[in-house]
């Protein structure tokens, strides 16, 4: 499935107030904003809507012309890869509500149940539950909503370290965000760069099999070192092998993009594959499927609330890609292409500018798709010109956008973490600090020491996926 995004792109212009400044000082008091916020516990990403709107208000200010600025937010929030990605995340999202009414997670936990885990053993057992969720729903928002009520609470009764077990859980969920067919990162990143989705999924095995295995001996080594005693375990907790067959429903939609087919011919197979399975099953009551409200004059379905759980992000894309598109049009970015463009004279310091500037886009927007459209023109213009490949120009992008965001405390699946952490007081388990959660997510750290392998000494740069 390919976009073509720069065809898409505005070819408006606008000055503001201040020159330079004028055009970055919303982004400025956006990352203010949100920083604040976050530091405060923002419970998602709904509490940074109200300072995107104060953000473009003070563009609107900046802005020497504002009909034409409110003409380049309008065209921004448009933009026809944003669509795909809103479709991806209700599909997705539905997908992940699926699984998780149909006993999918309990089933997983049933599994590792089994076992007999203490601490230690329950951390690692965690970490390869999330990456299996992640996988399947290819959202590290809904794997860490599914994964943490059920998860954290046994965790902490088992006597595992805390800052671990909340590590391995994000780390799980970061594992799905970086390769999973259905992420939004992976999406994106392949899109914007006109790579063929299913040889970039392949083309991330090495990247991401290496700092998985890494992760897992950095959560066993730190649980063992700090877990204690733990005490017997709420029975409600232990799961049910009832939903296992559901491991079907990701597997076909794996497949099917891995054959190259369109984006929602494979989230929609899915999903009616997992439907019908579901109901097949006995898992998926009927009423969940579809049931009406007579009397509030209402319908309830589990599609109406994995598309509610989509609302949050989507309208935070559209605002933010709105304020993106005027910092496009000021002509900042072109001016840092060509810059770059200049100074490229070999692969390496390509290789170097793209990391730089999508590293750059991701700590001003907190936005990792946001991000990597916002970039996409330049990773493009000065990739091509140094024939490095579409594939391994998406890599680089997802690569970093896997790492800040899981790591620091103002970006959204810390703050989402760090407020799950809240579903083991009813269990006498206390909660974990932001800070600690990034901390212990070493699958973006083994992804940032991986982009540091990739860039400075050159890790697959002479493949070519696209040719295969």
């Amino acid at each position: 499935m390919e976009i073509d995004v720069q065809a898409s792109e505005s070819k408006r212009s606008i000055s503001f107030y201040g020159g330079a400044f004028g055009a970055l000082l919303p982004f400025l008091v956006f990352v203010t904003g949100v920083i604040i916020i976050a530091l405060s516990g923002a419970p998602d990403e709904r509490g940074f809507w109200p300072v995107l709107i104060v953000a473009l208000a003070v563009g609107l200010l900046m802005a020497k012309d504002r009909k034409e600025f409110s003409e380049i937010v309008i065209e921004g929030m448009s933009n026809k890869i944003v669509m795909v990605m809103i479709t991806a995340w209700i599909l997705a999202s539905t997908i992940g509500i699926l699984m998780q009414i149909t006993g999918f997670v309990d089933a997983l936990i049933w599994t590792s149940a089994q076992m007999n885990l203490g601490g230690t053993g329950f951390v690692v057992a965690t970490f390869v539950i999330c990456c299996i969720v992640s996988l399947s729903t290819g959202s590290s928002f809904a794997t860490i909503l599914i994964c943490s009520p059920l998860l954290y609470p046994v965790g902490g009764q088992l006597g595992a370290h805390l800052p671990t077990l909340a590590g391995a859980i994000i780390g799980g969920a970061t594992v799905g965000d970086f390769v999973a067919p259905i992420s939004d990162t992976t999406i994106v990143s392949a899109l914007s760069q006109k790579a063929e989705l299913g040889a970039t999924v392949k083309s991330r095995i090495k990247y991401i099999v290496p700092a998985a295995i890494l992760a897992l001996i950095a959560y066993a080594v730190s649980a063992s070192l700090s877990s204690t005693n733990g005490q017997e375990v709420n029975s409600n907790l232990l799961g049910n092998p009832a939903g296992l067959p559901m491991l079907l429903v990701p597997a076909l939609i794996i497949f099917m993009f891995l054959k190259g087919k369109h984006l929602f011919v494979g989230l929609i197979t899915g999903l009616m594959f997992g439907i019908a399975l579901g109901l097949a099953l006995g898992l998926l009551p009927l009423d969940k499927l579809i049931s009406l409200d007579l009397d509030n004059f209402t319908a309830k379905s589990f599609i109406i609330d994995g598309i509610n759980r989509a609302v949050g992000i989507s309208f935070f894309t559209i605002l933010l890609m709105g304020l993106v598109a005027t910092l496009k049009a000021s002509g900042l970015i072109k001016k840092l292409v060509d810059f770059a463009s200049e100074r490229s004279k070999t692969k390496r310091h390509a290789e170097t500018w793209i990391t730089g500037t999508i590293s750059a886009a991701v700590l001003l927007t907190t936005h990792s798709a946001v991000a990597i459209l916002m970039v996409s023109e330049f990773a493009n213009t000065t990739g091509e010109k140094m024939g490095i490949s579409k594939t391994r120009r998406a890599n680089l992008l997802s690569l970093v956008a896997c790492t800040f965001p899981f790591l620091l405390p103002y970006f959204i699946p810390i703050i989402l973490m760090t407020n799950m952490t809240h579903s083991g007081e009813e269990f006498g388990i206390p909660s974990v600090a932001p800070l600690q959660i990034g901390m212990y997510n070493f699958v973006s750290w083994a992804l940032l020491a991986i982009v540091i392998l990739v860039v400075i000494f050159g890790f697959g740069r002479n493949e070519n996926p696209d040719q295969k």
